[in-house]
């Protein structure tokens, strides 16, 4: 049982109605991560917010969902891992690419760069190593990259965190619990 409940649509202000019903009409159903969020539109906004500038951005849908994967399993969000493995694969990710964006690899060089960092971010709690930087941008990438990767991360940062508070109930399929070796 979840620790932070659902609002139901209809108990909610005008505003995160239609933020709400966006999503239903999007996702087919409105997820219960969203539910919680709606507990306040502060949460729920600052979610639409940054997920809005992040997908206006230079990353693909693809990529997004692989650093939203790397992020997931580095903060053990069963959550997200479930709701990031079936959003990758409406975008167009096959499982085992899933499977490896969970682990920071990709098939591509330029790619596994961006899941490698995400995950650095992660476990340095944003204190990368210079080095580490330096071969990011050697792997082709700017430092308007390092910047973009840094916001995605912090997005899936505040969901994994979001899920892990509220305990959220998962109405994804649910994800491996850890990756076979």
């Amino acid at each position: 049982m979840s620790y932070i409940p659902t609002v139901q649509p209809a108990q909610t202000d005008a505003a995160t109605r239609a933020t709400l019903d966006a999503f239903k009409a999007k996702l087919g159903s409105t997820p219960n991560m969203f539910l919680t969020m709606a507990q306040t539109p502060v949460a729920l906004n600052a979610y639409v917010q940054l997920a809005d500038v992040t997908a206006h951005g230079t990353l693909n849908a693809k990529q997004r969902e692989q650093i939203a994967l790397a992020v997931g399993d580095a903060n053990a969000c069963d959550y997200c891992l479930a709701a990031h493995s079936a959003i990758g694969t409406m975008v167009g990710l096959k499982p085992e690419q899933i499977a490896q964006a969970r682990a920071a690899h990709a098939e591509s060089a330029k790619d596994r760069a961006l899941l490698q960092l995400a995950k650095r971010i992660v476990e340095t709690r944003g204190r990368v190593p210079t080095a580490e930087l330096d071969a990011f941008k050697a792997a082709g990438h700017s430092d308007a990259t390092i910047l973009e990767v840094l916001v995605n991360v912090v997005l899936n940062i505040y969901t994994n965190y979001t899920n892990h508070i509220a305990g959220t109930e998962i109405d994804f399929p649910a994800a491996p619990r850890a990756l076979a070796a």
